[in-house]
């Protein structure tokens, strides 16, 4: 599981990119660890086992409100 911190235009190409981290500990990386994915990358589809899915797909948190 990850979570998105933000989504924001890249200052050289104007690109959007996503800003997210981890919510599990391995050995590799901390939890602190933020990755950045261009936008188009992070909501693309890949294929998993010869089916079509999301890279990644939104999980409601009871614990939020829906904003």
């Amino acid at each position: 599981m990850y979570e998105v911190i933000w989504i924001w235009n890249n200052s050289e190409n104007l690109q959007k990119e996503v800003i997210y981290k981890m919510l599990y500990d391995t050995s590799a990386f901390s939890i602190w660890t933020l990755w950045v994915r261009p936008y188009n990358m992070f909501n693309e589809e890949i294929i998993i086992n010869w089916k079509k899915t999301p890279r990644f797909e939104y999980i409601w948190n009871k614990k939020y409100k829906d904003v």
